[in-house]
């Protein structure tokens, strides 16, 4: 009896001192995720300075300062996508980060912006929407508080592209 006990409790410890097999699961996840995040460009929209040719890396994925006219919609400006839980996605799960990403809507029930390709995103494999996920849970959190979304009309804070049906006139700079 004390033999198997002895055994036992050598089982137990030997188990317990090897890592934990999510954490390795994590680790190539994380890794897996950054890559799909840098192919999928989604610095593009989601890093300040950017869009200005200055990307400011120490706020990687923080929230763009430009954001998108689109007719009759508005302006939208590519959110804080860091696990700041304030001005980021820090409080969504990560299935609520795949559905966003997939399906296009928030967990607040918001529909994403016309610009955000979630519908090419809906591709993705359910593993690799997962790791994507995973990544940006990992990253440092940035305080950063995008402005808008603006309706139709209202007056702008930021930088913005407009996007012109064919046809259209193109607005005269500010003076």
């Amino acid at each position: 009896m004390l033999r198997i006990s002895v055994h036992l409790a050598f089982a137990i410890a030997l188990v317990a001192a090897l890592p934990a097999r999510p954490a390795w699961a994590d680790d190539s996840q994380i890794a897996r995720g950054k890559y799909l995040v840098t192919l999928g460009g989604c610095n593009d929209c989601h890093t300040p300075g950017y869009f200005l040719g200055k990307p400011d890396m120490s706020r990687f994925l923080g929230g763009s300062d430009v954001g998108f006219e689109i007719p009759g919609q508005g302006v939208f400006v590519g959110p804080n996508i860091t696990p700041d839980k304030k001005t980021g996605i820090g409080s969504w799960t990560r299935e609520q980060i795949v559905k966003a990403m997939q399906g296009g809507q928030r967990p607040d029930g918001r529909i994403l912006a016309p610009i955000m390709p979630w519908h090419a995103f809906a591709t993705f494999t359910a593993k690799d929407a997962m790791a994507i996920a995973v990544f940006l849970q990992s990253l440092n959190p940035v305080s950063n508080q995008t402005p808008g979304p603006f309706k139709p009309g209202e007056k702008v804070s930021t930088f913005m592209f407009r996007i012109l049906p064919p046809g259209e006139t193109v607005a005269a700079a500010a003076k």
